[in-house]
């Protein structure tokens, strides 16, 4: 398997459904704003987004994907048959859960936006209730995107990445369309049609992934529900990492309570705008690996390959360093017109832009933290190790809710944000730690002596991007035209200067790209 292959082609795809994410986020800062409307509606989309990273793509994927993986290498030729009989048996107990979850978290709608928001800040009944609202169209989503995540599960076993990749396009595609076409001068209209855009999203992307299945000679009959000794062992694997997924969802639903019920209207819209910008990098970079990564360690331990999977480890983290320093730099550093161009205009104002841009920096310091995770935790997950990430998790959690607890009062809306990028620091040090200490990775003399040089060759760039911002500045804030030139030129200028700087440091070759090109794993 070509590992810069496969990542590339989830990467851009990925790319493509963050492109219009933004497309989205700039329409939803234009007719919504940063107010108790937009405030609602990510309180709201923070309960399907939380359920779905708890038992959807999070738990059951780390717990699934190994296990059909080692099913389809069975050498006696019938392992996709084998496969997919697992996966009905998987299909058979996770929609019965999930419809009984779904009805539950319907009717218990109040509590839980409650729980999510603290009743938000000095806001009416009415505007709670209308908050509740907006939580129960959105519930739906849960039920649909977790039975995607098992399709896009099958699918990334067999190889076919890009299909998985590409469902998040039609969320963006769908929630443009109801901006473009059914906002209101109202925001508050305008955020019930996005609610229902989300959960329309969903059952679109269950159609596509259960017809992309069918094409590649995947159907999934559905079965009376049974606790097979596969199964048993799918929630002894999933429990576990259910409870690691939980222990980030429940420092997310903490920030996202703490920033909606002490700080003013708009602090929850700033924080997530700012991780927005700050999960483009981590889309591209973190998902893509962690999504080739998983399976491909899967089958090289399975096979008996463990120095191939140690060397597709080292080379994952080196690729990872590779795309992820400079951007950490140019968020860190160039957050004001960044958010400017993207953001500032209609509802969302200069005040909104400062903010969210002071939030972004907050963020982005933890940036290379988040996506080594995801080149890291899969070391833990090939090898059937759910228990400890979530051990390791559970620390973090505590570490991000310290501090939350200390710093959103003095920092207001840069306290959530940056208690998320000392955690995850945090958690990434032990999760590097513990995989040296077990014998299971050893970072490789290549990777110790590239490191240090990819640093320094962001840092000569950040300070390229640092004297050029201010002359971009006065165009973020023009036309659609002005503003996509200024920031094509400081995004252009900047890799520019990374791209030299790399290569007159010695961080990186064209040799090096040929081989990662030509390279192939033996699954």
């Amino acid at each position: 398997m070509n590992l810069l292959k496969a990542t590339g082609t989830i990467g851009g795809l990925t790319l493509v459904s963050r492109v219009l994410g933004l497309v989205r986020d700039s329409l939803f800062a234009r007719y919504i704003g940063a107010g108790f409307a937009s405030d609602a509606f990510l309180v709201a989309f923070r309960l399907p987004n939380m359920f779905r990273a708890l038992f959807a793509e999070g738990a059951f994927a780390a717990a699934f994907v190994p296990m059909f993986n080692r099913k389809v290498a069975d050498p006696n030729g019938e392992g996709l048959r084998t496969g997919l009989d697992f996966a009905e048996q998987a299909l058979a107990v996770l929609l019965p859960v999930l419809i009984v979850m779904t009805v539950v978290l319907e009717v218990f709608a109040w509590p839980v936006t409650f729980a999510l928001s603290g009743k938000f800040n000095g806001i009416s009944a009415d505007q709670f209730a209308f908050a509740v609202k907006l939580s129960r169209i959105q519930i739906p989503y849960l039920l649909f995107i977790s039975v995607v995540s098992l399709f896009g599960g099958i699918l990334n076993s067999m190889q076919k990445f890009w299909v998985n990749a590409a469902a998040p396009i039609l969320l963006n595609v769908t929630l443009i369309a109801a901006l473009l076409i059914f906002h209101s001068t109202d925001p508050l209209i305008t955020a019930r049609n996005q609610a229902i855009g989300v959960s329309v999203s969903g059952l679109l992307q269950l159609i596509w992934l259960a017809w992309s299945c069918h094409r590649n000679g995947v159907s999934l009959r559905l079965r009376l529900p049974r606790l097979t000794p596969e199964v048993r062992k799918l929630m002894s694997l999933i429990l576990p990492a259910a409870a690691g997924a939980g222990a980030v969802q429940i420092n997310l639903v903490i920030s996202t309570a703490l920033a909606a019920s002490l700080l003013s209207h708009g602090s929850v819209t700033y924080i997530y705008m700012a991780d927005r910008l700050n999960q483009l990098p981590l889309g591209l970079i973190g998902i893509g690996l962690g999504t080739v990564l998983l399976p491909t360690i899967s089958r090289q331990l399975g096979a008996g390959q463990d120095l191939d999977a140690l060397d597709t480890q080292n080379r994952g983290l080196e690729l990872a360093l590779l795309l992820t320093l400079p951007a950490t730099v140019a968020l860190v550093l160039c957050g004001e017109p960044i958010a400017a161009g993207l953001f500032g205009y209609g509802r969302f104002g200069a005040t909104d832009v400062h903010y969210t841009a002071q939030a972004l920096a907050a963020f982005s310091i933890g940036l290379p933290s988040y996506i080594l995770v995801k080149v890291l935790t899969p070391g833990f997950y090939a090898r059937h190790d759910t228990k400890t990430p979530v051990r390791l998790a559970i620390i973090s959690m505590a570490v991000n809710l310290v501090g939350n607890l200390i710093l959103i009062v003095p920092l207001k809306h840069m306290g959530p944000p940056l208690a998320t990028a000392i955690a995850s620091t945090v958690n990434v040090v032990m999760l590097y730690r513990t995989l040296v200490n077990r014998g299971h990775f050893a970072a490789d003399r290549r990777l110790r002596r590239r490191a240090w040089r990819l640093l320094l060759a962001a840092l000569a760039m950040g300070v390229v991007l640092w004297a050029l911002q201010g002359r971009v500045m006065p165009y973020v804030h023009g036309s659609w035209l002005a503003r996509i030139a200024a920031l094509t030129v400081l995004v252009s200028a900047g890799g520019a200067v990374y791209a030299v700087a790399t290569f007159a440091l010695g961080a990186f070759s064209l040799a090096d790209l040929q081989f990662l090109r030509r390279r192939r794993k033996v699954a």
